[in-house]
C-alpha cells in the first residue's frame, strides 16, 4: 500500500487526525450527505448572477465535494471543494460554524470529503462563494494529492492511478466523458436507422472475424478450450441469416498482440450490419455517422489532433492502388506504374529499386530535414520488409496491402476512405464480380490511423469455405493471426445470408481523434500495463 516511509508516516498522521474528528462528533464514515444541489447545478444557475441579486435573495445549499484547495486565516479561511468536474468556493468562519464546526476545519486536509451548508454570496474579487453555516466530514484522504498546479504530471502513473488522474487532472476527466458521449452518439445514430442493438459471445470455440492472435482460456467444467474474441463478426452475421436485417454491438475484443499508441490488448468496437447494402451504400453511412458523432461531441466537426486541423465533415475516397501512386515517397524513385500492381516480378524489382533509392536519400544527411529522416527511416524499413516477404512466395496481393500500409496509412491525415482491396487478405469480403483479385471491401482514416474496416459481405457458402481453407494455408506459412476454419459460419451462410455490408469501428481510436489524445492509453481508464517492478 505504501510507496515510500514518507506515506506511512503521512498515513499515520491523519490517522490521528480522523480520531480527532471523531471526538468532536463527526462519523469517521459517514454513509451519505442530503445535498440539496451540484456544484455544476450551482454555476450554471447562479453563475451569472451579480452580488445584489444574491444577497437580496438569499438562496442556501447544501453541497459535497472534495478539498483541492484550503487555507486558513486567523478565524476565517476559504477552500475550494471539487466535484462533478466544476470546483467552486467556499468561506468559513469561526462566528458562522460554531467551535467545533471551525475545529473540524482546521483538521481538514487537501482530498478530504466534505458536506457543506450555507449561502452563496460573491467575495470582493467578485468570485462566487458559499458562507458556510454548517459543516459535516463525509471521508479523510488518507495519502496526499498531487502539487496542486500540475496535477499528477507522470504518464505512467496516470494510467496506473487514474482514480487519482481523474480528479488531479481535470482534462483527463473531460476526455472519458466525451468517451461516454461517444457512445451515447453512435447508439442514437443507429437507433434511428432502425438497427437493433444486441448482444454476442465474449468467449468462443473458434475465434474468428479478425486477422489477430487471440487469448486463449478454459473451461473447466465443460473440459474444452475457449478463446476470447477478437471480434463479434461471424455471431453478428448469423443474426442477419436468422432475420435480423440490422444489427450492431459495441463491444469489448481481445488481441495477444502488442501494445502501442493505436493498440491495447483489450479495446472497444462497434460492429453494425445491414441486409440488402453493399460497401458503397456504407461508405455513405460512414461519412454521415463520423460528422454526426463529432457535432454530437464536439458541437463540430472539426477536430485538432497532432498538431492539424481535420475536417471530418470532408472525405477523400480513393483505391489502395490509387492511394500508394498519390502517397509514393518521391525519394523512392519513380511511382510505380499502374501495371505492377498486377505482376510480383514487376512489383518485387520496383520494390528493391525502392530500398536502394530510401537507403541514397537516408545517407543525404545535408539535404533532408530531421523530422523526414526519421520518416525515411521507418519507410524504408518497412518497404525492405515488404520486399523481403515478397521474394519468399508472398501473393502478389499480400505485397500491394503491406505496401500500403508501409507508404499511406501512415500519411492519410484528412478524412480518407481507401477500397477495393485484395481478396487475399479479405477472406470475408465478397469479390468484385468483374474483379476477382479484390473484394467489395473499404477502410476509413483520419489522423494517420485506421479508425474502421467495412465490406460486402461474402454469403457464398462454398467459396467461404474455399477462403477459409485459403487462410489454413496462410497459417500454415507461419501467418498465426490467419482465420481460422469454422465449419458452423459456414453452415449458416448456406441457410442464405442476403447481401450485406458489415462494418467495424474502433471506438477508442475515434476518441483519441475527438479529444486530441495522441495514445489510446489516455482515452481507456485502466489500460494494461507491465507489473510494477517491487519496491525494496
Amino acid at each position: 500500500m505504501f510507496e515510500s516511509e514518507f506515506e506511512r508516516n503521512l498515513f499515520e498522521l491523519r490517522k490521528q487526525k480522523l480520531g480527532e474528528i471523531e471526538k468532536l462528533g463527526q462519523a469517521r464514515y459517514p454513509n451519505q450527505f442530503p445535498f440539496t444541489h451540484t456544484i455544476p447545478d450551482i454555476r450554471t444557475r447562479w453563475g451569472h448572477a451579480t452580488a445584489e441579486n444574491l444577497d437580496a435573495n438569499r438562496t442556501t445549499v447544501a453541497v459535497a465535494g472534495r478539498i483541492i484547495t484550503i487555507r486558513q486565516q486567523g478565524k476565517a479561511g476559504f477552500a475550494t471543494l471539487q466535484q462533478a468536474g466544476e470546483r467552486l468556493q467556499i468561506y468559513v468562519r469561526l462566528d458562522a460554524v460554531g467551535e467545533q464546526g471551525f475545529a473540524l476545519y482546521k483538521l481538514l486536509d487537501l482530498g478530504d470529503h466534505i458536506g457543506i451548508t450555507g449561502y452563496l454570496f460573491r467575495t470582493r474579487t467578485g468570485e462566487l462563494t458559499i458562507h458556510v453555516e454548517r459543516l459535516t466530514f463525509l471521508a479523510k484522504a488518507m495519502l496526499s494529492l498531487p502539487e496542486k498546479f500540475h496535477g499528477l504530471s507522470d504518464v505512467e502513473l496516470r494510467y496506473r492511478q487514474r482514480y487519482v488522474d481523474l480528479f488531479s487532472n481535470l482534462d483527463s476527466r473531460e476526455v472519458f466523458v466525451k468517451r461516454a458521449k461517444v457512445l451515447k452518439a453512435l447508439r442514437q445514430f443507429f437507433d434511428e436507422r432502425g438497427f437493433l442493438e444486441v448482444e454476442t459471445p465474449m468467449m468462443q470455440q473458434i475465434p474468428g472475424g479478425a486477422a489477430a492472435r487471440p487469448f486463449k482460456t478454459h473451461h473447466n467444467a465443460l473440459a474444452m478450450d475457449l478463446y476470447l474474441r477478437i471480434a463479434p463478426e461471424l455471431y453478428l452475421k448469423r443474426l442477419v441469416v436468422g432475420g435480423l436485417d440490422r444489427v450492431y454491438e459495441i463491444n469489448r475484443n481481445f488481441r495477444n498482440e502488442g501494445i502501442s499508441t493505436q493498440h491495447n490488448p483489450e479495446f472497444t468496437m462497434l460492429e453494425f450490419y445491414q441486409a440488402y447494402a453493399n460497401y458503397h451504400d456504407l461508405m455513405q453511412l460512414t461519412e454521415e455517422m463520423i460528422g454526426y458523432v463529432a457535432r454530437q461531441v464536439n458541437g463540430t466537426t472539426k477536430v485538432e489532433f497532432n498538431g492539424c486541423t481535420i475536417d471530418l465533415g470532408k472525405w477523400q475516397r480513393l483505391t489502395m492502388v490509387e492511394a500508394i501512386r498519390q502517397y509514393w515517397p518521391q525519394e523512392a524513385g519513380a511511382r510505380p506504374a499502374a501495371t505492377a500492381f498486377d505482376s510480383p516480378q514487376v512489383m518485387q524489382a520496383r520494390l528493391h529499386a525502392a530500398v536502394n533509392s530510401l537507403e541514397q536519400a537516408a545517407g543525404n544527411l545535408t539535404k533532408i530535414a530531421p523530422e523526414r529522416l526519421a520518416e525515411l527511416k521507418t519507410i524504408r524499413e518497412a518497404v525492405t520488409a515488404v520486399f523481403y516477404d515478397s521474394t519468399k512466395g508472398a501473393p502478389i496481393g499480400k505485397t500491394v496491402y503491406n505496401l500500403f500500409e508501409a507508404v499511406v496509412e501512415p500519411f492519410l491525415i484528412e478524412p480518407t476512405i481507401i477500397y477495393d482491396y485484395p481478396t487475399v487478405v479479405s477472406p470475408l469480403s465478397k469479390a468484385k464480380p468483374d474483379d476477382p483479385e479484390h473484394v467489395e471491401r473499404f477502410e476509413f482514416f483520419a489522423g494517420g490511423f485506421e479508425l474502421g474496416n467495412a465490406f460486402s459481405e461474402l454469403n457464398d457458402p462454398e467459396e467461404q469455405h474455399k477462403r477459409f481453407e485459403q487462410q489454413l494455408a496462410e497459417r500454415g506459412r507461419g501467418d498465426e493471426e490467419a482465420h481460422q476454419m469454422d465449419e458452423d459460419y459456414v453452415r449458416a451462410l448456406a441457410y442464405g445470408l442476403p447481401p450485406t455490408g458489415g462494418e467495424g469501428l474502433g471506438v477508442d481510436r475515434l476518441t483519441m481523434l475527438l479529444t486530441g489524445s495522441k495514445s489510446i492509453r489516455d482515452v481507456i481508464l485502466f489500460p494494461l500495463m507491465r507489473p510494477q517492478a517491487a519496491s525494496s
